[in-house]
């Protein structure tokens, strides 16, 4: 598959994600505010893919900047920055994204570079922070696969495949790279109500790469672990605490307070970029509230009656204590969980 996001002669390429599976389809952006439009209607979800995205915002509106002196060129992605971290609130990768392209403006310019070349500057670290996604994904493919069973069959919420990412994916990086071992893996991926990325997205990615999959309904999770159907669950992230409470669609909870009852492994998959060590636990973590109308609506065909409220928080807060253990691209880390400020820039702690 192609990457999910990419940065070609100077435009933002992405995969428009709300169209499938009916049809794969790539749009292009030229400035910020294209790209923040797409992070907020879900052009493109998943947190490492919208953390990518993000800076490759900053580096179209460091393009079309048009100040030529460096203090008015870093307010110009200022304020560029401003729009592109009120599109969602939970991943803390588009913060991630953000600050890295600012901090090199910054310093490009504290170094006295034209701005013509400060310019250069962020396209290179956009380019650079493409690649680093890919490899990061696969390390964590390559650090999860040792998990998973020789045979079995591995349950996963949402989608946190290559669609989630530039390429491979966080927890399907790691059913990838068993596969690559030679482990004979067969998926259940949760349709994932309210918008059905576990249905439409995950088993698009897998039939595409011909890995046995069945979707099944959010509420039969439980039923197909008590018949000891179920091997592991493996889910990706949107935001990690230090303490390694871990913020996810929603949905995630329950799947994983059913695991914990059955005594099955729980593991998380996610980059370096995903730990907020800033935060000591799960609490402060914000919770993106999406319109009611995905709950109560499908294909804009109101379902609910009227008059019927709903809320729709889209994601949810599972804690440390639920989870068997994380996955990030520097290791396998395996409570009690202890990420620091250094873990965000390099992947995590590195106990196992």
């Amino acid at each position: 598959m192609q990457r999910t996001v990419d940065y070609i002669n100077g435009k933002v390429i992405m995969i428009d994600q709300t169209r499938i599976p009916a049809e794969l389809v790539t749009i292009e952006l030229s400035t910020h505010e294209a790209v923040a439009d797409a992070i907020v209607k879900m052009k493109v979800r998943g947190a490492p893919a919208i953390g990518v995205a993000a800076a490759l915002g900053m580096a179209l509106a460091a393009r079309n900047a048009a100040a030529q002196q460096g203090e008015e060129f870093i307010c110009e992605l200022e304020q560029a920055a401003h729009v592109l971290r009120n599109t969602r609130p939970t991943a803390v990768n588009l913060f991630w994204g953000i600050e890295k392209m600012l901090c090199a403006a910054k310093m490009a310019v504290g170094d006295g570079l034209p701005i013509a070349e400060v310019k250069q500057v962020l396209d290179e670290c956009a380019l650079a922070m493409l690649d680093q996604d890919e490899e990061v994904c696969r390390a964590i493919g390559a650090h999860g696969a040792e998990l998973l069973p020789d045979a079995g069959h591995v349950l996963t919420h949402c989608n946190a495949g290559a669609l989630a990412c530039v390429s491979y994916g966080t927890a399907l990086g790691v059913i990838r790279g068993a596969i690559e071992l030679g482990k004979r893996i067969h998926v259940y991926a949760d349709e994932t109500r309210p918008r059905l990325q576990g249905m439409k997205l995950t088993c698009f990615e897998l039939v595409s790469d011909n890995i046995p999959v069945t979707v099944i309904s959010d509420n039969m999770a439980g039923s197909l672990m008590r018949k000891g159907r179920i091997d592991c669950v493996v889910v990706g992230a949107d935001r990690i605490a230090a303490n390694g409470d871990v913020a996810n669609k929603i949905g995630t909870y329950p799947v994983a307070v059913l695991a914990h009852h059955h005594g099955i492994p729980f593991y998380v998959a996610a980059p370096g970029s995903t730990i907020d060590a800033s935060l000591a636990d799960g609490r402060a973590i914000p919770i993106e509230e999406r319109s009611p109308s995905e709950i109560t609506d499908y294909a804009g065909i109101r379902i609910a009656p009227p008059g019927a409220v709903a809320c729709a928080p889209a994601f949810d807060l599972t804690e440390a204590g639920l989870i068997t253990a994380i996955i990030t691209d520097r290791g396998v880390h395996r409570p009690p969980f202890r990420f620091t400020l250094s873990s965000r820039a390099h992947g995590g702690d590195e106990r196992r």
